[in-house]
């Protein structure tokens, strides 16, 4: 039984083997004469340069892109894939030729029960429905009038980790940073979306939640071998289709509170007026356009890329001042100078804020959310600086090593938010040196959000407490190694004491 169950598919990758060895010889030999393609490293037979990508991919490709250069060649199992490391390169991508990488590269775990064709995370951007989806999620949730309407929500849920903060402070005890922040863009979120909190802000709750987006995350960042040889599909040799769970588990969630809604509205007169029920008014009206799944689909989107990219950069900002405290007196003192110690923080006073503003974008050039971005695909044979990106390949442009670019940042591994004082560059996209929310029209349509409540988070806590990390780590000391996934999170949790001012 074992022996038929593993023969089928390792006969069916030897054939695959050989077949694409013959082709591979003829289309070099094509290829030579009709199109340029980028420089890369070698691949071997079968494997091609996987061996090469480790379990630090953003790392390993920034080394091979400095023999290989700013646009990179890698043959990844039957799969071909094109590295972009330089903010030049990467205009030309997501802005002179954004119409033919403006599809995502699908992973295999998103395809099971086709998710991908309802979520605007992975739909390619030339289809009506994702058009149609992402018009919703400008008009309805991240207009401008819609977050100013808003923004007595976030206060109010910014408050709400003061206390939380207040209380470990009030016993010596340390916060995890990370799920705090977590917790309160949860809220936040669902507040905004279903009038409701799904975690408790005062208690360390949330964390199942939390752990099955970390999970989706860590999976989507990970080499699947099925991504990179199809025809293992039937086996799923790494059992990754299992944490389709995840998504799952979180469908079957937000199904439930569509349908609590639903009875709501039949039982009480009374309508509510989140986005929940103007996306069910707009389902009614025009059911083609927007459905059931369609919903559920736009809150999970929501919620996984809305609270780990935040927290992420949050815990992100404070390690990096923890282990820099003159740099975090500095902001203190800006803050105490402008808005009073110990005082609330509102949107508007941010742009009175400068240093503020500088190491939020000092933390996004070394930390950005998404080292690769989300990888997108070549819709076509494409020119770019005069090489051939076949039709096809998966396109990742290396975020993480642009914003550590040695030509365009003086001391780039220093954390040092002084370099933007005189600076215009903005992370909104049209800077390439700074894409931590990608660029173009796949541009992350929850950057009018971020950039309004990551300045206030962290500004809230450096003006009402200070900080010290747990134990007894010097700042010097502190650890900073990351664990890659889709998203670039700490490997371990940042825990920092608040202290009294």
């Amino acid at each position: 039984m074992d022996y038929y169950y593993y023969a089928t598919p390792l006969a069916l990758l030897l054939a695959w083997t050989l077949v694409q060895g013959f082709n591979l010889i003829l289309s070099l030999r094509t290829n030579r004469r009709r199109r340029k393609l980028p420089p890369g490293p070698l691949p071997l037979p079968v494997i091609g340069n996987l061996h090469l990508l480790g379990n630090q991919p953003h790392r390993s490709l920034a080394k091979l892109a400095d023999f290989h250069g700013p646009i990179m060649r890698l043959k990844l199992g039957q799969t071909t894939a094109v590295v972009i490391s330089s903010s030049d390169m990467a205009k030309q991508v997501l802005q002179k030729q954004v119409s033919a990488f403006s599809s995502r590269s699908i992973p295999d775990l998103v395809q099971v029960d086709n998710f991908h064709l309802f979520s605007v995370a992975w739909l390619p951007a030339s289809w009506p429905q994702w058009r149609n989806l992402r018009k919703i999620l400008n008009s309805r949730i991240f207009s401008v009038n819609n977050l100013d309407a808003s923004q007595h929500l976030r206060f109010k849920k910014i408050q709400e980790l003061v206390v939380h903060c207040q209380r470990s402070s009030e016993m010596g005890e340390a916060v995890d940073i990370g799920a705090a922040i977590f917790r309160t863009m949860l809220n936040l979120l669902s507040n905004t979306l279903f009038s409701k909190d799904l975690a408790d802000p005062y208690e360390n709750s949330g964390k199942e939640f939390m752990e099955m987006v970390e999970g989706i995350m860590l999976e989507l960042g990970k080499p699947n071998l099925v991504d990179y040889f199809p025809v293992l599909k039937i086996i799923d040799p790494l059992g990754l289709r299992r944490y389709n769970s995840l998504f799952g588990k979180l469908l079957k969630l937000f199904h439930g509170l569509i349908n609590e809604r639903l009875e709501l509205r039949k039982s009480q007169n009374v309508q509510k007026t989140d986005v929940l029920e103007a996306l069910i008014t707009a389902s009614e009206h025009d059911p083609q356009e927007i459905d059931r799944m369609h919903i559920a689909t736009i809150c999970l989107d929501l919620f996984v890329a809305g609270t780990d990219t935040s927290s992420n950069v949050m815990e992100w900002a404070m390690a990096e001042l923890l282990k820099a405290p003159e740099i975090m007196k500095k902001a203190q003192a800006e803050l105490s100078e402008v808005i009073g110690e110990g005082k609330a923080i509102e949107e508007d006073d941010v742009v009175r804020l400068p240093y503020l503003q500088c190491i939020i974008k000092e933390t996004y050039r070394l930390h950005p959310p998404a080292p690769f971005l989300v990888p997108r695909e070549a819709g076509q044979d494409v020119e770019v600086c005069g090489y051939t990106v076949p039709k096809g390949s998966k396109l990742m442009v290396n975020a993480w090593v642009i914003g550590r670019d040695s030509t365009l940042w003086e001391d780039s591994l220093v954390f040092n938010p002084d370099r933007f004082k005189d600076s215009k560059l903005d992370v909104r996209g049209q800077d390439f040196e700074l894409i931590p929310f990608g660029a173009g029209r796949r541009i992350c349509p929850g950057l009018p959000l971020a950039i309004r409540m990551v300045p206030v988070m962290l500004g809230t806590l450096l003006n009402t407490f200070n900080w010290k990390i747990e134990g007894d780590i010097a700042p010097k000391d502190l650890d900073m190694q990351e664990k890659f996934g889709l998203t670039l999170a700490r490997l371990h949790p940042l825990r920092a004491v608040p202290l009294p001012l």
